[in-house]
């Protein structure tokens, strides 16, 4: 028998697991004993509380994360020449914004099956409660550290998103929300239209879209929550 990867999706806040979860995906979790993880302790955390049924110290975990070297990753992907194995994100859907993605390349390259479960999106979720362009966006991810060079990054997508009518979608570590938030607030113009998507599907979510110019006056506290930022100039 051929293994197949399962990309297993994990809350993105503190939220019940059945408000955003699938049922079905405990089902085929249960039946998984070999998983790839960026950080084993918040796997465990989150297979605990995703009720499978299988014990937890009889799990394997691969840890992926920024110190895997390269040529450990196709190593993690032997197993599934005979048993299935999970791919598990820190938060939301494996893959996006996520290192999974190169576990994900390698299993078409290895004709191993990849099946995505269901589950929540902030991506997704934030550019549905937008109401701003979903026919056309760009997943930008992160953008660089450093203000200056950051600045003129923002002003290049606000011009990109105005010449393509693009909703140009942008994360950060919670840690540097604030900052990113004050670079927007410099960078852009007072008309551009800007939603700030803060700890969705948790308990205190936050999910407004207004002008620039509305945010330099009520600006929102982001520090150390999960949040993503969308841009769209418009005229």
């Amino acid at each position: 028998m051929t293994g197949r990867l399962f990309l297993i999706p994990s809350t993105i806040s503190d939220s019940q697991v059945d408000h955003v979860i699938p049922a079905y995906v405990k089902n085929i979790a249960s039946g998984i004993k070999h998983y790839i993880v960026e950080n084993e302790r918040t796997a465990r955390r989150m297979l605990i509380k995703l009720g499978i049924t299988i014990p937890i110290d009889k799990l394997n975990f691969y840890t992926l994360n920024k110190h895997t070297r390269k040529e450990d990753i196709s190593d993690f992907l032997n197993i599934a020449e005979s048993e299935d194995i999970g791919l598990l994100s820190e938060a939301g859907v494996p893959a996006v914004a996520d290192p999974g993605r190169e576990i994900v390349f390698l299993a078409h390259k290895r004709n191993i099956r990849v099946i995505p479960l269901v589950g929540p999106s902030s991506v997704l979720l934030a550019l549905m409660a937008s109401g701003l362009n979903g026919q056309n966006f760009a997943f930008i991810g992160y953008l660089p550290v450093k203000s200056p060079e950051r600045v003129r990054t923002i002003k290049e997508i606000e011009h990109r998103s105005k010449a393509e009518n693009q909703s140009q979608i942008i994360i950060e570590a919670p840690y540097r929300n604030n900052q990113l938030l004050h670079d927007m607030l410099v960078a852009c113009g007072n008309s551009t239209l800007l939603c700030l998507a803060i700890d969705i599907t948790g308990e205190n979510e936050f999910i407004e879209t207004h002008r620039v110019d509305y945010w330099r006056i009520h600006t929102p506290e982001m520090n150390k929550k999960p949040a993503i930022f969308i841009l769209q100039k418009k005229d």
